[in-house]
């Protein structure tokens, strides 16, 4: 919900656009009124706003992202700083490799895919380019929200527990999990998001101790475990070839 410090009208927009973004559906005024939290003739006032400039769109009384948002999504993957460097390093691990690789940032609570290639092998995965889950869950995720600074960490695990998303139990080994993330420098999961879906994630540094994003390979269980510490070593060199490539841009 929107903070009392942000409750202008660009606010109210631009917190009805970042719904939009994680609900990936169309939707009635009564669902955003619950999603958002907004009073009715508010929402209604910054959707006709939205629908003026073609960043929503309405069909037989439901709503959704209009036309005017792809022209942003484009201007993004053409121009963002981090996958300009780090694109040849993606292609690079998943041709060694044969499977799926991901770059993702963390934005609020969640962790967001920028961009994927895709393995030629077959391979049934909630992150696609654009997507984005909670920040709790499955190798990527817990390698972003390891390297986000302590204060930002705490309030995300407490959020999620405060909205059931995680239990007590759960929050406890989430710390846990954080500190050997931190330490070996990676972050490993099998099934937490999908079903017979294996994952490595290693940060993508250009200042110390704060990652900008993560890469991450992703492949089916079966086909990972034999070879996984080859996968391992081969996403944490791809990390560190892409965190080189970002230090030196500040020389």
């Amino acid at each position: 919900m929107l903070s009392q410090s942000d409750k202008g009208g660009a606010d109210r927009a631009l917190y009805i656009l970042s719904v939009f973004a994680k609900i990936e559906r169309p939707v009635t005024v009564a669902e955003l009124i619950t999603l958002t939290g907004l009073p009715q003739s508010t929402l209604y006032r910054q959707l006709t706003l939205l629908k003026k400039w073609g960043f929503v769109f309405e069909s037989q009384g439901q709503y959704m992202p209009g036309p005017g948002c792809l022209p942003l999504a484009w201007g993004f993957s053409q121009s963002s700083f981090l996958l300009q460097h780090a694109r040849r390093d993606m292609l690079t691990l998943s041709t060694q490799t044969g499977e799926s690789v991901g770059i993702l940032v963390a934005l609020d609570a969640m962790a967001v895919c920028l961009d994927m290639v895709e393995s030629t092998n077959s391979l049934r995965c909630s992150f696609v380019k654009g997507r984005s889950l909670p920040l709790i869950r499955g190798a990527s995720a817990k390698s972003l929200l390891a390297f986000l600074p302590a204060a930002k960490q705490q309030v995300i695990v407490q959020e999620a527990v405060q909205q059931n998303l995680l239990t007590g139990t759960q929050a406890a080994q989430l710390a846990a999990d954080l500190r050997q993330i931190q330490q070996q420098g990676f972050a490993v999961s099998e099934g937490e998001v999908d079903d017979g879906v294996w994952g490595v994630s290693a940060p993508l540094f250009q200042h110390k101790r704060i990652a900008l994003g993560s890469i991450t390979l992703m492949a089916p269980t079966a086909r990972a475990l034999p070879r996984s510490q080859q996968l391992i070593d081969a996403t944490v060199k791809a990390a560190a070839n892409i965190s080189t490539t970002l230090k030196a841009l500040l020389v």
